[in-house]
């Protein structure tokens, strides 16, 4: 397999895997459709930015913009971004298959 190919097929596969499992981290991270869940890593980071703000969440903040995210989906601006730091993650690891590859001759 050609060495572009390889990295084609790496950024390909990073972008939509991500698009694809951003709303699984979302989740996970604790940010859901009915809110923050308690215990999550998502209600410490609210914790964190609310005791930092003075008792409130800043609106435009990391913690709301990931509760939105979680809540109402990606909008089309954050799904181009996590498909473009999948791809960049995924050409990165294209990169360095090419390079063991080339390594192990």
């Amino acid at each position: 397999m050609s060495s572009v190919l390889v990295t084609v097929i790496g950024v390909t596969a990073g972008a939509a895997g991500a698009v694809v499992l951003a709303p699984w981290a979302l989740t996970a991270a604790g940010f859901t459709s009915a809110g923050i869940a308690a215990s999550s890593l998502g209600a410490s980071m609210m914790s964190s930015a609310a005791i930092a703000n003075g008792g409130g969440v800043a609106a435009g903040s990391l913690v709301a913009a990931l509760q939105s995210a979680g809540a109402a989906g990606l909008s089309t601006a954050a799904t181009a971004g996590v498909a473009s730091v999948g791809g960049a993650t995924g050409a990165v690891l294209g990169g360095a298959v090419n390079f063991l590859k080339r390594w192990r001759k």
